[in-house]
């Protein structure tokens, strides 16, 4: 399953895609804000990696990502690339991915319906995550039936989060299965396999 998107380019850049110096600047502020948020190590928090790590990783992000053939896509705010990244997956529902969701934390039950042209989704904003060091996130979710698609933003600077959710249920409504035809309106027509 390949995902598309028609997020608004005046608010978002679109990091899949980019190679070279077209797309650089947010390719690296995504993934410094990724990097930033994983696994730390030590009581002293301190973080995985080099600057060269950083360096390649953003090197190979692009070329990763086009690999991943649609299953994966990301962007950053156009304005202020180190303010939000947004990356949506795709992956296949398989009885350990259903078992993993049905053992989260009770911290990630407090969703809310949200309706999109995937269908109705789930919603789950966290404004201070249960993780102290954490960054604040919204999770976009839909269950196709066969695969589980999913929409994640992180934010470091918790007090501005909140003014970008009109803008991240945006980027989440925008999200579309490949082949899928549109009706002129937002209704997305499903055609069946020929």
């Amino acid at each position: 399953m390949r995902l598309i998107s028609s997020a608004d380019p005046d608010l978002w850049i679109p990091v899949t895609g980019s190679l070279g110096w077209k797309g650089r600047r947010h390719r690296k502020a995504a993934l410094r804000m990724l990097m930033a948020n994983g696994p730390r190590v030590g009581a002293g928090g301190q973080r995985r990696g080099s600057g060269f790590g950083a360096w390649l990783a953003s090197q190979l992000a692009p070329f990763a990502m086009r690999k991943a053939d649609g299953r994966v896509l990301a962007w950053t705010w156009k304005a202020e690339p180190e303010l939000v990244v947004a990356i949506a997956t795709t992956q296949e529902l398989t009885p350990h991915v259903r078992m993993a969701r049905a053992s989260m934390p009770m911290e990630y039950d407090d969703t809310e319906n949200f309706p999109t042209p995937l269908g109705v989704g789930e919603k789950l904003v966290m404004m201070t995550p249960p993780n102290p060091r954490g960054l604040p996130f919204a999770t976009y979710t839909w269950d196709t039936g066969t695969h589980l698609v999913t929409l994640t933003a992180v934010c470091p600077d918790r007090e501005r989060f909140g003014t970008l959710e009109p803008s991240l249920d945006d980027l989440a409504r925008s999200i579309r299965i490949a082949g899928n035809a549109t009706a002129g309106s937002d209704d997305v027509l499903r055609l069946p396999p020929a």
